[in-house]
């Protein structure tokens, strides 16, 4: 098997040679797509996170909002046993 592998990246070295923007070609085609997908990536991340933390502080907002209800159910004697 190891010989297999070297003979193959003896016979084939294009499989080993590094992509255009490793040599220094940054204004190539494969480069602004490498920029573009690592700036898409960064924005479906935040927007994920932004999306959860949306959803928690909603949660928390009617969270708040149902326990000042029960208090002034509670307060006002609403639904007490005579």
């Amino acid at each position: 098997m190891r010989a297999f592998l070297t003979f193959a990246i003896v016979a084939v070295p294009r499989f080993a040679l590094a992509c255009p923007v490793c040599f220094g070609e940054s204004d190539s085609p494969m480069a602004s797509a490498a920029k573009l997908s690592v700036l898409f990536m960064l924005v479906m991340t935040v927007g994920v996170l932004g999306a959860f933390a949306t959803f928690f502080i909603h949660l928390m907002r009617r969270a708040k909002l149902a326990a000042e209800a029960t208090d002034a159910v509670e307060r006002a004697g609403v639904g007490a046993k005579p």
